[in-house]
């Protein structure tokens, strides 16, 4: 399993992102793998499309994806406090890793600012939230 945040998916649905090409080639180098992705993750991939009234379209493309949703368990609140103390992450960071811990996640994939500034590498943080380069 293999748990993306928002910046991989909206980049791949939106292809006049600058990061659309690669976040492509990293679900395209990931085919065959579970992908999962958190309820707010998944939110934060349709505000834009949402507002654009391309809402079903976006959602459409993540059912092609065979994205799936690992939902929050009754214990979410401490545990996503507990992550952001110890990680200084922001809250939609956290949900991503709480996500990680949950499906038991191999990795996760994310194009965030710190890869854009580093010219669209990926990141992978390991479900522990330990920033490691692939």
């Amino acid at each position: 399993m293999i748990v993306v945040d928002a910046s991989v998916l909206i980049a791949h649905l939106d292809d006049g992102d600058a990061l659309h090409d690669r976040a492509t080639a990293l679900l395209l180098e990931s085919a065959g793998v579970p992908i999962a992705a958190s309820p707010l993750t998944l939110a934060e991939v349709l505000v834009g499309p949402a507002r654009t009234g391309r809402l079903e379209a976006a959602q459409a493309a993540l059912d092609a994806l065979e994205v799936q949703e690992v939902p929050f368990g009754a214990d979410a609140a401490a545990r996503l406090a507990r992550l952001r103390a110890t990680t200084r992450l922001k809250l939609p960071d956290c949900c991503v890793l709480l996500a990680a811990e949950d499906a038991a996640a191999e990795r996760v994939l994310t194009l965030g600012r710190a890869a854009e500034q580093r010219g669209g590498r990926q990141r992978a943080l390991t479900p522990a939230g330990s920033p490691r380069r692939l």
